[in-house]
């Protein structure tokens, strides 16, 4: 990053050649965690592949994201290219005179088909920056040097450099928590840090293991976006702003990343690993994914001691009421909204198809809801939907080391249950209303469906009246027991 003020990175990779007569390049089209094409191969420029005795070899443009290489009788391969930055978001690299943040799928090209191929990358910071942060694992005895076992850890492992701030590093269960980050403002970083290891701690213990070997939350700036990783997540942030946005609301942000690390990087659906780095990777279970990691955020936040009953059933109210006022529940379902992200969006289509769609992220905590607390019902709080998260990572991530599929899925909520569940699941393959009034009183709770106006205030209350079972399912589900 020689000239930062242009935007530019500049890259130089080494590798030893295969036994062909070409050698195709490739750089990825998507950012896992980010479901959209997005054409990193645009801003490579000044393309040079050279071979052991400095020779210019012939390349071709090869598809949307790839270079072909003429390589035979070559040993070995240097190329140098350039990357152009314009944007400032989390799935994007950007480079200015202050920091520089790289996404490693828009920066690193592997060759295709050796994407299992081990790596080691060395970054050299502008001028005097003095860190560099990521969950990479470092290389002893080389500054600033990062090795990864194959091209799927690396391209899951931002990096950020500058002029960055560490906040005091926490252990649970002996497993060291950083938070480093660029620009972080002016804020109660005690408390913050305190806070953090509280969700940390909570999250682990409800599903019962952590996985990683050090753990890293790196702050990249205001307004950018967050994305999870194996064992980081790169989140916007500004301490200056936690006062006005409320603190709650970055815990809750933060929450959601983190617990990510469990729900999609490892509890994820057959489809989101191995990854298709090419046309995406395309999959009707991103409520599960998104939705239930975005159910799962004041859950673990009431549990933790950072937010009131009153505030959890606020918040559940409001979710209900996002779904319930848009037109677009009566036109796609859950699951069509999970596979058509990659071209509706997250938060559904704008423009005159606004009103046919709805997002995974605001129907997909209703229904995880719905199901916690039907299964707490029907196993007399004997089990809830924490049993089945515990269950799909043992089962799948732990003893087969791979993804489940919708029929998996269903079979594991049903068995956790201990009953068929079509009436929820058709909350997911169909536009049925789901009867709230219902599966909240499984729990002791009445919702405002029905008023004069067209819509219901979906105000959440208490019963005046609960059966013994209605008390102890809300005293449970409401306190994260």
């Amino acid at each position: 990053m020689p000239e930062p003020a242009n935007h530019t990175f500049h890259v130089t990779m080494d590798w030893k050649a295969g036994n062909g007569d070409s050698t195709r390049l490739k750089l990825p089209d998507w950012q896992p965690g980010y479901y959209q094409l997005m054409d990193y191969a645009s801003n490579i420029d000044k393309l040079v592949v050279k071979d052991e005795n400095d020779n210019a070899l012939r390349w071709v443009k090869s598809g949307r994201n790839g270079w072909a290489v003429a390589t035979k009788g070559v040993r070995s391969l240097h190329a140098e290219y350039d990357v152009k930055t314009a944007r400032k978001f989390v799935a994007t690299s950007y480079l200015d005179e202050e920091h520089g943040y790289i996404t490693p799928v828009s920066m690193f090209m592997h060759e295709a088909g050796k994407l299992k191929m081990p790596s080691e990358v060395t970054i050299k910071p502008y001028n005097s920056w003095d860190r560099v942060a990521t969950g990479l694992d470092s290389v002893a005895g080389k500054s600033f040097t990062y090795r990864a076992p194959d091209f799927d850890i690396l391209y899951d492992s931002p990096l950020l450099t500058g002029n960055l701030e560490e906040l005091r590093a926490f252990e649970v269960k002996g497993i060291p928590h950083r938070f480093i980050g660029y620009k972080l403002g002016d804020f109660d970083r005690t408390r913050l840090m305190s806070d953090i290891q509280k969700i940390v701690e909570k999250s682990s213990a409800l599903i019962g293991d952590i996985p990683y070997k050090h753990y890293t939350f790196i702050a990249i700036g205001p307004g950018q976006g967050g994305i999870e990783h194996l064992n980081s997540t790169t989140i916007s942030f500004s301490g200056d702003q936690l006062n006005s946005r409320g603190w709650n609301g970055m815990l809750r942000f933060i929450t959601h990343e983190y617990f990510h690390h469990y729900n999609v990087k490892r509890i994820r659906p057959v489809e989101l690993g191995p990854f298709d780095y090419d046309k995406g990777s395309r999959t009707n279970m991103l409520w599960v994914s998104e939705g239930l990691t975005v159910y799962y955020e004041p859950l673990i936040m009431r549990a933790a001691g950072l937010m009131g009953e009153q505030e959890l059933l606020d918040l559940f109210k409001k979710q209900i009421a996002d779904v319930e006022t848009k037109p677009g529940r009566f036109f796609q379902t859950l699951a069509q909204a999970s596979a058509e992200t990659w071209s509706d969006g997250p938060f559904g289509r704008t423009g005159d198809a606004v009103n046919k769609t709805i997002s995974y992220y605001q129907k997909g905590p209703v229904v995880g809801l719905l199901f916690d607390l039907a299964i707490r019902y029907e196993t007399k709080n004997k089990r809830s939907l924490d049993d089945v998260m515990r269950k799909l990572y043992q089962d799948f991530y732990i003893k087969k080391n791979r993804g489940f599929t919708e029929a998996e899925l269903r079979s594991t909520i049903e068995a956790i249950a201990g009953t068929k569940l079509d009436e929820l699941f058709s909350y997911i393959y169909t536009t049925a209303e789901p009867d709230y009034k219902k599966y909240l009183g499984y729990a002791g709770l009445d919702i405002d469906v029905t008023t004069d106006t067209h819509y219901g205030t979906f105000e959440i209350t208490k019963m005046a009246s609960p059966s013994a079972l209605q008390r102890e399912i809300f005293r449970s589900w409401s306190r994260g027991d």
